[in-house]
This record gives structure tokens, sequence and C-alpha cells, in this order.
């Protein structure tokens, strides 16, 4: 079997990962892995922008309170404070890699505003700010000397402890599959990065691209790593209802320039839920539009920001104008029909701000990562902002001091970083043969997700947990029988993968007895005086 070896193995190609990447290859040789192109992630599709504070008339403190406020409460308070006071630095990196973010006239900083925020905050480039980032990234990333393998996506993390090495359990690298010729290979390093975002595919409406399975959160709990809130799934209120417009949002920064949420009659009703209006924070945004939906019978909601003007409209938002158009929606004098759908994932891999997780020898960075910011609720731009800001915290606490394998018990070959690493046994097959019944994978994988939604979705009940943690614990035990009754592709690999994500965010769920942000539920609907954090231990198996 083939083993690659490395001083750093980065998994994931959102900005989390880029620019883990783009730092760490400073201090050593650096392998990145991601399963698609490297474009395919959740960061490319992100719109509105990057949350930081420039504005002389805001502040770090402010920033921080409104993330508490929106997070429920729920948010670790040292670690708010921390990402917020580092935002300016990633801000920084995007600029040294060649990103252009938008700038008025006099030169300043054209800072937009969003749901829960109190001050216009938010760095953008037009409507398309992931894509431009990516792009800069990927421009820099591939002059960097990164080893980066596309379309190759990870089987298990490798635990010093399941191939025979006594001592304290660490991560030594990863079982990775070549989905191009389907060879299996080993990646050997004392320090691993997950970051692979977050799991919105576990639900059947999602604006997330088709990779967002939640493959680094399932590695690592199946690695022993704990996990922390994957009960808070956030419901972005806004994507675009069109039977040809798959997962397409509306972004926030529509309602930040004045946009509000009206019915078909194009009567606006949110202040009813939230005296915030349509800039309430998106767990109540997201709730008020499913509490109308169902009150009205009515299929969907509408955006009403017909009041700006078409060639307001095509300059600020020009790709979602053009898209909308493409739809027979023009936003200068339609209303938007829009609806909730699954967005992103507030839980995680529990994690520190410079990704340390339970597991020594193994690091989480941005969205599969839980370190505390968001809380039960995440604040709109929030997202990018902490995927920088940790990146550059990981990358400093590994770069100079990346962490070694030691063991008296085991021969150790150098690598090409020179650290000394195990051997590793040979990946088995067994008696797996060629799978023979694709429709199985795709059957168990559509009712997974449907009933995620039916049962685990916006509002909540006992009763519907219960069911859903019965039929994910049958799927669950039918998916591990097929997975080693056959040789194993990347359709199976995420759907055992997004099964241990479903059953994580329903175990959750049944933990927590109270309604608090993005976990709202009809048996416990008041909010518990003492915010706790939700902690599942890894898999002992």
């Amino acid at each position: 079997m083939k083993i690659v070896d490395c001083d750093y193995f980065v998994v994931g190609s959102g900005m989390a990962g880029l620019m883990s990447a783009l730092h760490l290859a400073a201090y050593g040789k650096v392998t990145l892995v991601t399963k698609a192109r490297l474009q395919d992630c959740n960061s490319n599709f992100a719109q509105g922008g990057i949350c930081c504070v420039m504005d002389p008339g805001d502040t770090f403190d402010k920033h921080a309170r409104d993330t508490m406020i929106a997070g429920a409460w729920l948010g670790k308070s040292e670690v708010v404070h921390e990402i917020c006071a580092h935002a300016p630095e990633g801000i920084h990196d995007l600029i040294d890699c060649g990103v252009k973010f938008a700038k008025k006239k006099d030169g300043s900083w054209d800072l937009t505003r969003e749901g829960g925020h109190s001050a216009r905050r938010i760095f953008h480039a037009g409507d398309i700010t992931g894509e431009k980032c990516e792009a800069a990234m990927i421009r820099r990333i591939k002059k960097s000397g990164v080893d980066i393998r596309t379309e190759t996506i990870v089987i298990d993390l490798i635990m010093s402890r399941r191939i025979g090495i006594k001592g304290e359990n660490r991560c030594i690298g990863a079982y990775v599959l070549d989905k191009a010729t389907g060879e299996i290979y080993a990646i050997r390093s004392s320090n691993t990065i997950l970051a692979t975002g977050g799991c919105g595919k576990v639900y059947l409406y999602t604006c997330n691209p088709d990779t967002a399975t939640g493959d680094g959160i399932a590695l690592a709990w199946r690695a022993g790593a704990k996990i922390e809130n994957m009960e808070f799934i956030q419901f972005h209120p806004t994507c675009l209802y069109h039977p040809q417009a798959k997962r397409f949002l509306i972004s926030e920064a529509v309602r930040g320039e004045g946009a509000v949420l009206v019915n078909k009659h194009g009567k606006e009703f949110m202040k009813t839920y939230d005296p915030r209006g349509s800039l309430a924070p998106r767990d109540i945004v997201a709730r008020s539009i499913d509490s109308e939906m169902k009150r009205t019978g009515d299929d969907c909601m509408y955006l009403d920001i017909r009041s700006k003007g078409r060639a307001y409209l095509m300059t600020r938002f020009p790709n979602i104008y053009a898209k909308c158009m493409e739809f027979g929606i023009d936003m200068a004098k339609d209303l938007i029909p829009i609806v909730p759908a699954a967005h992103y994932t507030c839980g995680g891999i529990q994690a520190t701000t410079d990704g340390r997780t339970s597991i020594k020898g193994l690091s989480a960075v941005g969205e599969c990562a839980c370190t505390g910011l968001h809380g039960a609720n995440r604040l709109a731009s929030n997202s990018l902002m902490e995927a920088l800001v940790c990146a550059r915290l990981t990358a400093a606490r590994l770069g100079p001091h990346p962490e070694r394998f030691e063991s008296l018990d085991t021969p150790r070959p150098r690598t090409g970083g020179g650290t000394g690493l195990p051997e590793i046994p040979d990946w088995k097959i067994g008696n797996a043969v060629p799978p023979d019944e694709a429709v199985l994978v795709s059957h168990m994988w559509d009712e997974i997700r449907r009933l995620m939604w039916d049962y685990v979705g916006i509002v909540r009940t006992n009763k519907r947990l219960a069911r859903a943690a019965h039929r994910i614990k049958t799927l669950r035990r039918e998916i591990r029988d097929y997975y080693f009754r056959y040789l194993v592709t990347p359709d199976t690999l995420e759907l055992r993968n997004l099964a241990v994500c479903a059953e994580l965010i329903v175990k959750s769920a049944q933990k927590r007895h109270e309604s608090r942000g993005l976990h709202y539920t009809l048996d416990y609907p008041k909010q518990s005086k003492q915010a706790k954090q939700t902690v599942l231990d890894g898999f002992k198996g």
C-alpha cells in the first residue's frame, strides 16, 4: 500500500482548509486533500461577507455582544471576544491573497449590515464574497508548494491504538480513496487538520452543496473525539423557492439593505414575532417564516425589496438579481418567494480557537469544529471570520511546534519532514465484493434526509425525536452491514458519515430539555436559566 508522508495533513478546501494550508506551508510539507474540486465547498457559496470591526464607531465588544445575543448566551464569552478581536488579521490575510473588498467612492470600506448586528461591519465583494475569496486563495495555494490532491475522500482516521501501539491514543493520519482510480492508500502525519465543513445534506432541503455530508465530524467521532452542540443546525430563512432553483440563497445582506419579509398579499409579518422585524437573528426569522407557512398553509413567504429600484439592485446584488431573472423574478418589481433551508452546523468537533480537539494529533477548524463562538445560533457572516481566525491560530500553534509522535514500542521511519511515525498496516478488504445494488445506498440516503426534515427540523418534539432515533439506529446498522460487505465507494462513505451526523444531532437534541436558539421544542418551550453545552463522547469501539 502506498503511504504519503507529510508534516501537516489538511482535509478540506474551504476557507478554513486553504488558509490553514497556506499558513502551514511556511513550516514544512503540507498535503491537502479534498473529495471534489477545490472550489466545491460551502465557503464558495457564501454571499454576504465576513464580519470584522473596522468602523471607528464600532467596537470589538459590541460585535462580541451581538454574537452572544444571537447565540442565546450559549457562546463562550472568552472565545467570542478572542475571535472578534483577531478578525482584522484574517481580513488582511485575504487582502494579501488578492481579494478586493468593496470600497466607497472616498476609498473607505463599504461595510454592510445583516440581521442581528448593531452596526455595519460586514466586508463584502459584491454578492459573491465567498466565490471571490476562494478563487484568490486557490490561485495562491497552487503557487505555494502544497501537495494538493483533489477527488480524494478520507475513509477513516488512523488511530495508534487501533494499529496496536500502546500508550496514549493519537491520530497519525488517514486512509484515503482516490475517486478516479479506486486506489486506497494512507497519508501519514503527526498533525491532521480537519476542515471539512458542515452536514447540511443530512436534511432534505438545504442550500449546501452536495459535498456537505459531515465527513470530518463523523471521522472525528469514530476516532473517539468529543462532539459538542450538534442539536444547533441553522436554517437559513431565505432560500429561493422555485422548482428549478437548487440551493440558491437570497443573502441576508438583502434584508440588511432594506428588504422586508411579507406574505403573498405583501403584508409584513415579522414585527408580530420580534421587534427587530426582518433584521432579527436567523433562528427567530426562520421559525417565524415556518410558523406563518403552517398558519396560512402557503408553500412559501416572500422578500420585498422593490423600494430600492432596479439600478441599485443590479449594482449591489448583481449575482442574485441575475439568478432571480433566470427564473422570471424581477427583484425591482416582484416579490421574491423564499423558504427556510438547512444552512449551517453550529456544533461539531469540540475544539479550541487554535484547533485542539480531545485527541492528540488531531485539529479541527471551521464549520466542522465547535469552538463556542456561535452558541445556540450563528450570527450572520461570523462563519468565514471564524474560519480565517482559527486557521491562523491553529497554524501559529502547530507551525513552530508541530506535534511529534513518540513511542518506544514501534519502529519509526522518517517522514518527508523528519517526524518519526509508525508503520501503518495495509488496508484490508477481507471478503468484500464490488457493490451490485447501488439503489440501496440512494434509498437509505433519501430516507435519512426526509426523516431528519420531518422529525428533527425547525420545530421538534420528544415524540418526533424518539421516532427519528429509532429509525436512524436501524439505518446505521444496515449501513454498517453494507459497508463491510462491499468494497468502499464515495457514495457509501458519504452515506456512512451522514448517518453518524444524523444520530449525533438527534442524541444532542434529546439531551437538551429547553428551547434555546436553533433548538426549539414544543415539549420544553422555555429557555433554562443556566446555559449548558451538550457534549457527546466519541465512539469507543
